[in-house]
C-alpha cells in the first residue's frame, strides 16, 4: 500500500511531533503518530530528540523482538481472589514508576516489521492507549516507525484497521535540513557536510541501489558511520575500504578525492594558532577546502576558541583583498562568511557562547558592513 500523504523532511516531522507532545500537554490533542521512511533516515533520531528536548523517559520497544504476551505481560494465578491477573511488561510506561508528573514516550520501532500475530495486541495500545488491565499514563506521548514494502527491508503490508488508528507522517531525506538540523549540531566530521552540501544527491541513494540490485546504498545514517570511520581511523589506507563498504565504492571513489584535498588545505589549528596578520597564507584556496574549513571551525568553536574562530570566519570576506595573487576572486566568499556566522550563531545560542561575539571587533565591523549594505 501507498503511503498517500506528501513527504516531508526529519525537521518538519520533529516540529510536528514537538507541536503534538505540546497539544497532548495541554488536553486538546491525544493521538498516536507513524513515520513511514526508508531504512536510515532517521525516523529514531527524531523520537530520541523529542524525548531529549522533553525530558520524557523513552521506551524504545522493537516490535520485531517481541511476542504477543511480551506486551500483555506475565499471568499470576491469585489464590485468594481465585482469579488470573496479569504483571505488567517493565517495558510499557506506569505511573507507578518513578516520578508520576515525567513524561513518558512509548516508541513502537518496526511496527510494519512485526509479526502480524502481534498487532491485535498492538491495536489497543494505539486506539485505547492499554493493553489488558494495563493503562498507558495520560502523560505517554504514542509514536511508531517502520518501512515499506518497497524500501528494500522486511515489512508487512499495514492493514486498515492498524492505518486507521495513526496520523501517518512520510519521510523524506533532504540535504539541506539534515546538515542543518543534525550534521552540523553533532559535529560530524567536516568532509562528510561538506560533501553532503555540494552532492545532496548522495545523502539518500536506496531507492537508486534497489533499482540497480545493490546491496550498499547511502542513507543519512551510513554517513554519520562514515564521519566516525574518519575520527577513529586515522591511517587512509585502512579506512578506504571501510568507507567504501558503508556507502559503496562509486560514492566512496568521489568522496576519498574530498577528504583528500580537506586533509592537504585545511589546517585549522594552524590557522586559529597563527596571528591575524598571518593567517591569510593558511586558509585553503579552493571552494571545497574553505567551506570544509568553515564547518571544521564551527565544530572546533568552544568558550576558548570562539574568539579566534569569529575572526578567521569573518576574514573570509576578506580573502580576495588580502590574497589577490589567490583565486579568491572567483568564489563566493561573501555567501559562505554569511552561512558560516549564521550557524556559529545557533551554536553560540545553543552552547550559552553569545560573549564572544558581543565583544568581537570582527564581528562588530562583519555586523557594520553589512547595515551600511543594508541586509540588517
Amino acid at each position: 500500500m501507498t503511503v498517500n500523504t506528501a513527504p516531508i523532511s526529519a525537521g518538519e516531522a520533529l516540529a510536528i511531533l514537538r507541536a503534538a507532545h505540546q497539544a497532548q500537554a495541554a488536553g486538546t490533542l491525544t493521538a498516536a503518530w507513524m513515520l513511514h521512511g526508508r531504512p536510515g533516515i532517521g525516523k529514531s533520531d527524531i523520537v530520541a530528540q523529542l524525548a531529549a528536548e522533553t525530558g520524557a523517559q523513552l521506551f524504545d520497544l522493537r516490535l520485531t523482538t517481541i511476542e504477543p504476551q511480551d506486551l500483555r505481560g506475565l499471568p499470576f494465578y491469585d489464590h485468594a481472589t481465585r482469579r488470573t491477573v496479569w504483571y505488567r511488561p517493565e517495558d510499557l510506561p506506569s505511573e507507578l514508576d518513578g516520578d508520576p508528573t515525567r513524561p513518558a514516550i512509548l516508541f513502537l520501532d518496526e511496527l510494519t516489521a512485526a509479526a502480524p500475530t502481534l498487532q491485535p495486541t498492538v491495536y489497543g495500545l494505539l486506539q485505547e492507549r492499554r493493553v489488558g488491565r494495563h493503562q498507558l499514563p495520560a502523560s505517554c506521548f504514542l509514536v511508531a516507525a517502520g518501512n515499506g514494502t518497497d524500501d528494500g527491508a522486511i515489512a508487512y503490508e499495514m492493514g486498515t484497521a492498524l492505518a486507521d488508528r495513526l496520523i501517518h507522517l512520510h519521510l523524506k531525506a533532504e540535504a539541506t535540513d539534515w546538515l542543518t538540523r543534525y550534521a552540523v549540531p553533532r559535529a560530524l566530521h567536516p568532509a562528510v557536510i561538506t560533501f553532503i552540501r555540494t552532492r545532496p544527491d548522495l545523502l539518500e541513494t536506496s531507492e537508486d541501489a534497489l533499482r540497480r540490485g545493490l546491496t550498499i546504498a547511502c542513507t543519512p545514517r551510513s554517513w554519520v558511520r562514515v564521519s566516525d570511520i574518519l575520527q577513529a581511523i586515522p591511517d587512509p589506507r585502512l579506512r578506504a575500504p571501510m568507507i567504501a563498504g558503508t556507502i559503496g565504492d562509486a560514492a566512496a571513489a568521489e568522496f576519498l578525492l574530498v577528504v583528500e584535498e580537506i586533509a592537504a588545505t585545511v589546517q585549522v589549528a594552524d590557522l586559529l594558532d597563527a596571528p591575524r596578520a598571518k593567517r591569510p597564507d593558511l586558509y585553503p584556496q579552493t571552494m571545497t577546502g574553505l567551506t570544509a574549513l568553515t564547518y571544521a571551525l564551527i565544530g572546533t568553536a568552544d568558550a576558548a576558541t570562539m574568539p579566534k574562530v569569529i575572526e578567521v570566519m569573518a576574514d573570509l570576506r576578506h580573502l580576495p583583498r588580502l590574497r589577490p595573487d589567490a583565486p579568491f576572486a572567483r568564489l563566493p566568499l561573501a555567501e559562505l562568511c554569511t552561512h558560516g556566522f549564521e550557524l556559529l550563531i545557533q551554536k553560540a545560542l545553543t552552547h550559552g557562547l553569545t560573549e564572544a561575539f558581543r565583544t568581537s571587533p570582527a564581528y562588530a565591523e562583519y555586523r557594520a558592513e553589512r547595515q551600511a549594505q543594508g541586509l540588517e
